[in-house]
This record gives structure tokens, sequence and C-alpha cells, in this order.
């Protein structure tokens, strides 16, 4: 079935008062999913956000967690499951540079700043994607799906903890995919850049506009649409999809 009724079934977003966290929210809320609204520091956003899917007529509620932090990523899998139930769609989307960005050296990185990115990018989607797993394969239907970077395929400009975090997803997603393809379970993944409204932008508007091939930023929404599409199509795993105007040619 190409096209499931996705009414009630949960969605857990992790990263959801950011711009692409926010507009996955709102495209799952427009197909009739209960939304779990991750968010680590921006309670007025994630409760905005919360209010604006509730006027759709589906639950929503707001969880807070460090990601960077394995017992609160427990903590808030179990507050989900105990205030909305098992997620059957999971969007690990949140993610740090830890505001370093452009280092001209890895002399310019500590160890310590390269685990914390690992651990909030990769290890905690990780630990949350196996607390989440058990249940979507009794139920024998699930989706889990990983935001990357193109910087995963190219290096980036970032950092090397960032673009080595983000590298690691294809790996996981390539392993779970198949292990879980015949328990009605995909793992994809997608993989923006320069996407406006986001704060992972390492430039100016006008200076990063130049490096895109379609001339101009992309939209929260456009990656959205992308997740989405992953969410509906069963007949889709094992992926990586590039959200990223021509950056990169797969």
């Amino acid at each position: 079935m190409t096209s499931p009724d996705l009414k009630g079934r949960l969605a857990l977003v992790t990263g959801a008062s950011g711009g692409i966290g926010r507009a996955t929210c709102l495209a799952l809320a427009d197909l009739g999913c209960s939304i779990a609204a991750h968010y680590f520091s921006n309670e007025e956003k994630a409760r905005s956000l919360v209010q604006e899917i509730e006027k759709r007529g589906v639950k929503a509620e707001a969880f807070k967690a460090d990601l960077g932090d394995y017992d609160e990523v427990r903590a808030l899998h179990t507050s989900v499951t105990r205030a909305l139930g098992a997620p059957a769609i999971l969007f690990n989307n949140a993610g740090t540079t830890l505001s370093k960005s452009n280092l001209p050296s890895i002399s310019d990185l500590s160890v310590s700043d390269f685990e914390r990115t690992w651990r909030t990018n990769c290890g905690s989607a990780f630990l949350l994607t196996q607390l989440c797993l058990p249940d979507m394969e009794t139920s024998a239907w699930g989706r889990v799906i990983f935001c990357s970077s193109v910087a995963a395929f190219t290096g980036g400009i970032v950092g090397p903890h960032y673009a080595s975090s983000k590298s690691a997803l294809h790996g996981l997603i390539h392993w779970l995919a198949g292990a879980y393809a015949k328990k009605g379970v995909t793992v994809n993944g997608v993989a923006p850049a320069l996407i406006e409204g986001t704060a992972m932008l390492p430039g100016a508007t006008a200076e990063l506009e130049g490096k895109v091939p379609v001339g101009r930023l992309g939209r929260p929404e456009e990656v959205a649409e992308t997740v989405v599409w992953m969410v509906r199509t069963g007949y889709v795993t094992n992926k990586v999809v590039a959200v990223d105007g021509g950056m990169f040619v797969q």
C-alpha cells in the first residue's frame, strides 16, 4: 500500500522548533498524524507550533530534551509514549554544529567537541531509533527517517565534527533498512543543503545563493515534502535523498 491512511499515527519529530522540523510537523499533521514535537531550548516556538497543529484538529504535545545526554533521550521516549503512545513515525531531525564553522585546521576542534557533536547528531538518533523500533516491529508498520546533510557526501564547510557525524547516519540507515525491510519498517534519510530559516546557514544569503545551481536557497517545506513522500511510500527504503538545489550529483 503506497499511500497509507496516516490518521492517528504518531510522529515523533526531533528539533521541531527549527525550520525543517516545524515544516515537517505541519505537513504530517495535515495528513492526520498526531505530533510529538521535541525541542531543546526554544519552548516558545515549540508551544506555538503545538497550538498551530491543534488548530488542524490533531493531537500534539511538546517535549523538552537535551539530545547530547543519553539519559534525556531515554526520558524523552518514555514521556512521549506515556502521553501519546508509541511513535509509528520517527524523524531524527535535530542536529548541531556547536556554533563551529569554517574551521581552517583540524587542530581548531577539540576531541570533546567532536564527541559531543557525534553524540547529538548520531548517537542520540541511534538510541531513539533503538527505543522506537520494537513497537514499530510489533505493529508491522513504521517509518524512520534521518536528517543528514550534503556535508555527509562532500565534507561541507562546517567542519569534520559535523560532516563525519552526518555521514555516520548513512551507514546506520543502510544497516537498519536491510534489517527491517521485511518487518514493515522503512528507513531512509534526507540530506538538505542551504535551507533558509534554519540555524545551519554558514554565511550571508546572497553569497550562499551563488553556490546553488538553481540560484536560490531551499525552503523548509521542500525538505518536509521529501520526508512526507518517504512516509507515504512503503516501497522506498535504504535511500538518502539530497535536497540541495543541484549542489551534489549523486
